[in-house]
């Protein structure tokens, strides 16, 4: 089994839920839901991107969290999601389960870089 690193599961992640978002109703609640989605998906990536290009442990540290941040916007909008029944219940639920890994993942290496590892 080939273990995906962590950006390249933001990378996937975001992309899912571009596929995802294409299909939920087309209403004012669907495009605005959406629209929350595409740019928390999107900017957990692009935040963590920036990470890998900082000097400091204290910008990684803030990078990393903003990605964080934006992984947490998405397991609330999945959460809302979910409550009025919008988009596709496996879809939802893979999302949902990728988002809160992710999430761990992020809050584990501020931890580590707090704590002075790598």
């Amino acid at each position: 089994m080939v273990r995906l690193k962590f950006e390249d599961r933001l990378v996937i992640f975001a992309g899912e839920c571009v596929f995802f978002v294409e299909k939920l109703p087309k209403t004012q609640a669907g495009y605005y839901y959406a629209d929350q989605l595409l740019r928390a998906s999107g900017s957990s990536a692009l935040h963590y991107g920036e990470a890998q290009g900082t000097n400091t442990v204290k910008d990684f540290i803030y990078k990393v969290s903003g990605s964080l941040k934006e992984l947490k916007e998405c397991i609330m909008i999945l959460k809302i999601l979910t409550h009025i029944n919008y988009g596709s219940t496996d879809s939802r639920t893979k999302l949902a389960s990728e988002a809160l890994e992710l999430s761990r993942i992020a809050a584990r290496m501020i931890l580590n870089k707090k704590a002075g590892k790598n």
